[in-house]
């Protein structure tokens, strides 16, 4: 890999701003986009570009029986071996900023729980489901500054 900001990386992982009921853990990419058709927000044609990705993942990548079973799982790509995933995964970005709707490209080196499924492409991360809220602090600074 290059020695760039994005290779110090491990994972990475594509997600909007609306938690998941069961992992109360951001949507990811493919969750989102079923909703928009689901909810009849994408148009035709643009579910079609859609439904072509999900079929490309669905041959290409394991599904892991967590994410079958809906169990409080997160999944992640590897970031080493993610360049053809986030190639293949781009149209789906150009059909959210499409639909203005907002997503975040994550990348990490920490996992919020511990793996349960791996393979050469990805892990699926078993998660509290539980929310850690914390009031706002009276500063955001240090005392005295």
């Amino acid at each position: 890999m290059e020695n760039d900001f994005v290779s110090r990386f491990k994972y990475v992982r594509i997600q909007g701003q609306e938690l998941v009921e069961n992992t109360m853990y951001a949507a990811g990419v493919f969750s989102i986009c079923w909703d928009l058709i689901r909810k009849d927000v994408m148009d035709e044609e643009d579910a079609g570009l859609f439904m072509e990705i999900d079929d490309w993942f669905a041959n290409v990548l394991p599904f892991p029986p967590q994410c079958k079973n809906q169990e409080k799982v997160v999944c992640f790509f590897k970031a080493e071996n993610a360049k053809e995933m986030l190639n293949m995964i781009y149209p789906a970005l150009w059909l959210l900023d499409r639909y203005h709707h907002p997503f975040y490209v994550v990348y990490t080196n920490t996992l919020p729980g511990k793996i349960v499924y791996e393979d050469e492409y990805q892990v699926a991360v078993e998660v509290s489901g539980k929310l850690d809220i914390r009031p706002v602090p009276k500063s955001w600074t240090p005392e005295g500054k």
